[in-house]
């Protein structure tokens, strides 16, 4: 007889036990990157976040023996549902002892949860959703994460395959060094020059005398570019705003890079620095003197994370992008950065995937996503 309990979690100290577990699960392990603590307690709904004004989650905790041994959240993405008219659930914030068995019990414990409201599809792991953190990584355990990217333990791929869960898509996280940003920039610049006279194109960075209406311009833009991106749902206006409330203390002006036309912002690419070693410095703690320590002195971090290249959908395919990374890579340069990660890559994005590597970006690590349908289940 299994020794297993799980509970939705319900009071403080549960909830205490969930944010925690971590921290024990993942002691002495190099490469783990606490989580901002006050930013997961938002993600997990234990504080108050703009994503759950419409989507609702549920946070189960595993133990044995009166002792947590996993975690495991039942998200559910009503803006999936109603954008692509499929009953779909998801999972997120699965963390667990090497263990089949208690893994199972977290996993029936959603489903079990999703099938009281007709759900019998799930998706995972999502952070809570596509435009947070999200993805299993597979490939790619020998460094850190970067900025707002995952990382777990290798086992935790047989621990929901064992589960039933069958790969969906895989996402790719690219690495390219400085050296290789000369040779890059020799490639684009004709190419750019000829697209710049073309279209009449104006480059330019995040203004500083309108930081917070250019960040939120910045987030539109990602909002609109990626409306036929599979699986994508677009951000709230509410999202929207308390994501720039927090991007303006993160992002360096000289690294967000827009492009114009007619006076119209019509594209844009983020370049933040990498803070995740100075989050595990300060363990994931932003107060009493955790914020001054991540932002102090940003130009001292040399590696960053290129999020996405993103063009309003009107303009795409006229090589807007292309345009983009020639504003970002001599503005790169000045900085001094000496490492870049552009991530995170659909396996299904070609285009995107051809033009990183044909720069002489390596794909350094894999990211998966899974899912689970009952119906297939009962076939197998």
């Amino acid at each position: 007889m299994s020794d297993i309990v799980v509970q939705p979690v319900a009071s403080r100290r549960q909830r205490r036990q969930f944010l925690q577990f971590p921290w024990k699960l993942y002691r002495g392990d190099p490469n783990w990157i606490p989580p901002l603590r006050g930013h997961q307690r938002e993600m997990v709904g234990y504080a108050r976040h703009p994503f759950y004004e419409r989507n609702e989650i549920q946070t189960f905790l595993a133990y044995r023996s009166g002792e947590v041994c996993g975690r495991i959240a039942a998200i559910l993405n009503r803006g999936h549902i109603e954008r692509y008219q499929e009953q779909l659930g998801f999972f997120g914030f699965f963390e667990c002892i090497d263990d089949l068995e208690a893994a199972a019990a977290l996993f029936e414990a959603v489903r079990a949860w999703f099938a009281e409201r007709g759900i019998r599809r799930v998706r995972g792991p999502t952070n809570p959703s596509l435009n947070y953190e999200l993805g299993l990584l597979i490939e790619g355990f020998d460094s850190p994460p970067t900025f707002m990217m995952t990382y777990n333990p290798p086992y935790y791929a047989q621990l929901i395959e064992g589960c039933g869960f069958r790969k969906c898509q895989d996402l790719y996280a690219y690495w390219g060094h400085v050296s290789m940003l000369p040779k890059v920039a020799e490639k684009l610049r004709p190419i750019a020059l000829g697209i710049i006279e073309h279209l009449g194109v104006r480059i330019r960075t995040l203004d500083r005398s309108r930081f917070r209406e250019d960040v939120e311009a910045f987030l539109h833009i990602y909002n609109r570019s990626l409306a036929n991106t599979w699986g994508f749902v677009p951000m709230t206006e509410g999202e929207v705003r308390h994501m720039a409330r927090g991007l303006k203390y993160l992002i360096v002006p000289e690294l967000a890079v827009g492009v114009e036309i007619d006076g119209r912002l019509v594209g844009a690419v983020f370049g933040l620095p990498d803070y995740n070693p100075r989050i595990r410095q300060i363990d994931g703690r932003l107060f009493p003197f955790g914020f001054w320590r991540l932002l102090r002195k940003k130009h001292e971090i040399k590696r960053i994370r290129a999020i996405s290249t993103n063009v309003l959908p009107e303009y795409q395919r006229q090589g807007l992008g292309l345009v983009l990374l020639h504003g970002l890579v001599p503005k790169a340069m000045e900085w001094g950065i000496e490492e870049a990660e552009f991530s995170w890559v659909l396996e299904s994005n070609l285009l995107s995937r051809r033009s990183l590597e044909k720069g002489g970006a390596i794909r350094a690590k894999t990211y998966r996503l899974y899912d689970w349908d009952c119906s297939e289940e009962a076939q197998r």
